[in-house]
């Protein structure tokens, strides 16, 4: 044993080894692109007066762009990427504060245009 380890076991700590990260805790997130679409949304919205706060959440299994009214309320509408449904239903869509998916696609623009119709205007 060396001088180091010695002195280290005398003390009675033991080395923790500095976490790698793995491919299996690799997170979901938005990439430049898809942020610059989902941000252009957001941006017109704003300048609407209808939405006023986001949150983005990147998880294990999908990433996450919540659109709020107000910073204290429910999100009004969640964009969700979930790579697992690419093949099936499409990796993107649009949900409801209610819970309804109001469009799933494979390409997020075209997600995205439900968001920008004249009949998406909050109710006070």
């Amino acid at each position: 044993m060396s001088e180091s380890e010695t002195a280290h076991k005398q003390r009675g700590g033991t080395v923790v080894a500095f976490p790698v990260a793995r491919a299996q805790d690799a997170k979901v997130s938005f990439d430049r692109d898809e942020l610059r679409a989902i941000l252009n949304v957001y941006g017109r919205m704003v300048a609407a007066g209808e939405w006023r706060d986001y949150a983005i959440d990147f998880r294990k299994d999908k990433a996450v762009f919540a659109v709020f009214r107000r910073s204290s309320e429910m999100p009004l509408y969640r964009i969700e990427k979930d790579p697992k449904l690419a093949r099936r239903q499409g990796a993107y869509s649009v949900v409801a504060a209610s819970g309804l998916v109001m469009k799933r696609g494979q390409e997020l623009r075209r997600v995205l245009e439900v968001l920008e119709g004249k009949a998406l205007r909050v109710v006070e």
